[in-house]
């Protein structure tokens, strides 16, 4: 089996992450963990995966997003295959804007 992201010090990382009470905070914990381009690549594979669900062609998706087709690949595969990640932060998202 490959890597694995279930470690103690990823653990750890995640429980600071919930630990941030707002936005604000997570703009001031992330730029201080990650580099800008770190920050704005995993904002872009979740615009990606968003316009996936809502069923937007790769194209559109390249044109809006700025996305390789390779990284809109990854995401449809995780879209498919991974573990439901983002479907389940999509539909939470979703139920709050209502």
């Amino acid at each position: 089996m490959g890597k694995t992201i279930r470690t103690d010090a990823v653990k750890e990382f995640f429980e600071a992450v919930l630990s941030l009470e707002n936005v604000d905070e997570c703009f001031d914990f992330f730029e201080d963990v990650c580099t800008v381009n770190e920050v704005l690549s995993i904002a872009q594979r979740f615009s990606v995966a968003k316009m996936l669900k809502e069923n937007h062609t790769y194209l559109e998706v390249a044109k809006e997003t700025g996305a390789s087709t390779a990284t809109i690949s990854r995401v449809n595969r995780s879209l498919n295959y991974g573990n439901d990640g983002y479907e389940m932060v999509l539909a939470r998202l979703k139920e709050k804007q209502k």
